[in-house]
C-alpha cells in the first residue's frame, strides 16, 4: 500500500485496535448478531445463544458501556430491561457483513437459509465492497496510505476534489463501478 506504513506499534494511532478491545471476541460479535436479528431482552440472548449467564452479563455491559446497545426499560413491563442497537452499533453492520460474506466464501460449504436480501426487490445483497469516494470498487491494489496533508494530491501534480460519492441506500451498479475503475 505505497511507501509509507501505519505505525504498528502506535495502538492509540489506529482504530482497528480501539475496534477489537471492543468487538474482538466471538461472543461480542453473536450478540450484535442476535440484536440485528430483533433479540432485545437477557433471557433471549441466554436461550438463541446458548451462552453462559456470566460471560452475557459481562458482554452485554461492555457493549452498552461503548455505546453499541444500550439498556432500556421495557415498554410493557418496566422491571424487564431490553438491549438496542445504537446508532453506533447499527454502525457495525457492513463490518458484520463483510465477516458473515468472508466467512461464507471460505468456510465450509453451506447454502445460506434464510437468505439476505434487500427490501425492495428481495435478491440477495451484493459483496461489501471498498468504494472510493466517488463510489467506485476499489480492490487491495487500488489502495495507498498517505500523510494528511497530501490528501487529493495526485502524482501527476493535479488536485482531487471530493465526488459526489454515494450515500446509504444509494444505488450502485457493481459491475459497471468495476469496468470504469478498469478505465
Amino acid at each position: 500500500m505505497g511507501d509509507i506504513r501505519e505505525p504498528l506499534r502506535e495502538l492509540i494511532e489506529c482504530g482497528l485496535p480501539q475496534a477489537l478491545e471492543v468487538m474482538g471476541e466471538r461472543w461480542s460479535f453473536m450478540i450484535l448478531r442476535a440484536s440485528f436479528n430483533g433479540l432485545k431482552h437477557f433471557e433471549e440472548f441466554l436461550t438463541e445463544l446458548g451462552i453462559a449467564r456470566n460471560i452475557l452479563s459481562n458482554r452485554l455491559a461492555k457493549l452498552v458501556e461503548h455505546g453499541i446497545l444500550k439498556r432500556e426499560p421495557c415498554a410493557d413491563d418496566r422491571r424487564k430491561i431490553e438491549y438496542r442497537l445504537t446508532a453506533k452499533g447499527f454502525d457495525l453492520l457492513p463490518a458484520m457483513l463483510a465477516l458473515r460474506q468472508w466467512g461464507q466464501k471460505y468456510g465450509t460449504e453451506m447454502v445460506e437459509n434464510p437468505v439476505l436480501v434487500d427490501e425492495s426487490d428481495r435478491l440477495p445483497i451484493g459483496p461489501i465492497s471498498i468504494l472510493s469516494h466517488d463510489g467506485r470498487v476499489l480492490g487491495h491494489e487500488d489502495l495507498l496510505l498517505v500523510r494528511r496533508e497530501d490528501l487529493g494530491k495526485r502524482v501527476d501534480g493535479s488536485v482531487a476534489t471530493p465526488g459526489s460519492g454515494t450515500n446509504l441506500g444509494d444505488v450502485v451498479d457493481i459491475e459497471a463501478a468495476k469496468k470504469v475503475a478498469a478505465g
